[in-house]
């Protein structure tokens, strides 16, 4: 569960940084870094948590699972680059 949230939360400052500007995390992407950070961690299935994406159970609300979405869409493919380990161990989950 640590695990995803780092990763998720790396995606997170990757996409800000590049479509916000700035060395911060904007606003908005702190909300839902905090927003996705709670979801995980109060996943019914707790440690046998799959990712999200594969899971039957949908719990992020409509709006922040489309943002979220447009994160991993963008950060995803470059985490094989700058954070290979952890890229790799979220695919295989």
């Amino acid at each position: 569960m640590e695990r995803e949230v780092k990763t998720v939360m790396i995606m997170i400052v990757m996409y800000c940084r590049r479509h916000h500007g700035g060395k911060g995390v904007c606003k908005d992407c702190r909300k839902l870094g905090a927003y996705a950070e709670q979801r995980i961690r109060r996943c019914p299935f707790g440690g046998n948590k799959p990712a999200c994406g594969k899971c039957k159970i949908h719990c992020f609300k409509p709006l922040m699972s489309s943002q979220i979405r447009d994160v991993m869409r963008f950060a995803g493919p470059k985490m094989l680059y700058r954070h290979p380990i952890l890229a790799i161990r979220h695919l295989l989950v």
